[in-house]
């Protein structure tokens, strides 16, 4: 069988070869009723549509933006935080038609993503600004936009005010007569457990304002204040640190704990009730981000 081409269509409907192209490509240049009818004829043809590639050749974008994520793809489907960030960012181009196209940071052998997939833009989301694939990024000339992270001369961002909330968040227990307090965060990179200060050098921008806002407030009060920190803020990472939270070593017990994220919030909860712990009678818990995990406690 011939293969069909948009010359093929064109022959078959009675117009020209660029009619055609405009049906696919520019609907806008056409009736509704002649595209309706190329359409068809394509349809009965056995043709979908111009090669994707081709197309983008042309027109030098390709449709797709690309979303840099720090952790692997899956991770963002189990972060409620993650889960709606993606799906406003997918509602808003949905009328556009542009693809999402989602990349993680790290390469895996020849393949590395931020230097070899096709998009016309990226949203960097809560990576490192250090890293080699934000950098290759800037280097392709992409047009980027950082969220949930460093802002860097130059490139629009978007953030909450992390060290705001932390301050007001500390303000709060502080005010409530709170003087043990525990800190639980977060961060891939660093120690983990029982960690001591100075801790926020190096430390992922969020993780570092919230450090910031929390300490600025509980030091000024003089407040005795425990760290502890874990690789991920998902419920059961707050859970599997209720033990080193509440200090098993026998000193005091914090009254209050500021943890990183309403996830760990939950998991702490869980815990503390498992351990005859009542919250706020016993303990105090504070969350952030006031995800949708928080409404199912």
């Amino acid at each position: 069988m011939a293969r069909v081409t948009l010359q093929t269509i064109a022959d078959r409907v009675g117009v020209s070869r660029m009619t055609v192209s405009n049906a696919f490509s520019r609907p806008d240049q056409l009736s509704a009723d002649l595209r309706a009818r190329i359409l068809t004829a394509a349809a009965d043809l056995g043709y979908v549509g111009p090669d994707p590639s081709a197309r983008a050749l042309a027109r030098g974008t390709t449709g797709a933006l690309g979303v840099l994520l720090s952790d692997s793809v899956p991770w963002v489907f189990t972060d409620e935080v993650a889960i709606g960030f993606l799906g406003a960012v997918a509602e808003e181009l949905a009328p556009t038609g542009l693809a999402l196209t989602l990349l993680t940071a790290a390469a895996d052998g020849d393949v590395v993503p931020a230097r070899d997939v096709a998009m016309d833009g990226a949203l960097v989301y809560s990576c490192d600004t250090a890293s080699p694939a934000v950098d290759l990024l800037s280097r392709r000339g992409l047009p980027l936009v950082f969220v949930d992270q460093e802002p860097v001369p130059g490139i629009p961002s978007v953030n909450v005010d992390d060290r705001g909330g932390a301050r007001a968040a500390a303000h709060h227990l502080v005010d409530l007569g709170h003087r043990r307090v525990a800190l639980l965060t977060t961060g891939l990179r660093g120690r983990h457990g029982l960690v001591d200060a100075p801790f926020v050098d190096g430390q992922h921008h969020t993780e570092r304002q919230r450090l910031l806002g929390w300490t600025e407030v509980l030091d000024a009060a003089g407040v005795d204040v425990r760290v502890v920190r874990t690789p991920h803020c998902r419920p059961e990472d707050g859970a599997d640190a209720a033990d080193l939270v509440l200090d098993p070593a026998g000193g005091p017990r914090p009254t209050a704990v500021l943890c990183y994220s309403a996830a760990m919030a939950v998991g702490l909860v869980r815990a503390l009730a498992e351990r005859g712990l009542r919250v706020p009678d016993d303990v105090s818990v504070v969350g952030f981000d006031d995800n949708p995990v928080a409404a199912r406690m």
